[in-house]
């Protein structure tokens, strides 16, 4: 029954990000708005018993990958209010009854801070990345994307992938990571960060083979150093 509910999903437990009706299909905040969404779904799939199973991140049960992507979704939110989205903590810390509360609030967050429309190319700066707001966006899209793809394979669903949305997180990853010597560009990119930084081991492994006519989703988990 699980998988059946995953699989070929439709936003049928949609987070709201907003009224992103107005938007045109290829602006980011559109295309980010369904990423936030298929991790909403499945997020809300995680049964209880299947928290402290381990991902394909290794350094995060489910749990923790919860409280990542709720991390992420506050980072992106910070970004477009001009805070600092590195000052918090890698992961969220929510009560497991606080999951879907948590994920709805922080959408929230993200959909009013990106709401002026002259935040898509006004210029921000991370320590590993210079790029406008829209090329940010999607290189969030990215990130939640492929941690969906994490929970997923850790608790045995098949999400029902939007090309659109791995299009353009595809497209913006292979912009921004490069295809070897990752670790390197890691420890300058950590070099840079103010005193105090929380972060991790590196995010990102070298990139693994895959057929060029593998589906995108593989091609992109790969790209980010997963092996699909």
């Amino acid at each position: 029954m699980l998988h059946a509910r995953v699989l070929g999903m439709t936003n049928s437990t949609h987070i709201p990000t907003g009224n992103t009706s107005s938007l045109a299909a290829d602006d980011p905040r559109s295309v980010i708005a369904q990423a936030v969404a298929l991790a909403g779904d499945t997020i809300a799939a995680v049964r209880p018993d299947q928290l402290d199973l381990p991902t394909p991140c290794d350094e995060f049960t489910a749990r923790q990958l919860i409280g990542h992507l709720l991390t992420v979704l506050q980072r992106v939110a910070v970004l477009g209010e001009g805070g600092d989205p590195m000052a918090m903590p890698s992961v969220t810390v929510v009560p497991d009854d606080e999951i879907t509360a948590a994920w709805h609030a922080a959408a929230h967050r993200v959909q009013a801070a990106w709401t002026d429309d002259a935040l898509l190319d006004q210029m921000m700066v991370l320590p590993w990345a210079t790029a406008p707001g829209s090329g940010m966006l999607a290189t969030y899209t990215n990130e939640l994307s492929v941690h969906t793809w994490d929970l997923a394979a850790a608790i045995g669903v098949s999400p029902a992938w939007d090309d659109r949305v791995l299009t353009v997180a595809f497209e913006a990853i292979q912009r921004a990571l490069p295809g070897a010597g990752r670790a390197e560009g890691f420890a300058a990119a950590v070099a840079k960060m103010p005193a105090g930084t929380v972060m991790l081991t590196p995010p990102f492994a070298e990139p693994v083979d895959v057929a060029a006519d593998a589906p995108l989703i593989d091609r992109l988990v790969a790209w980010n150093g997963r092996r699909p």
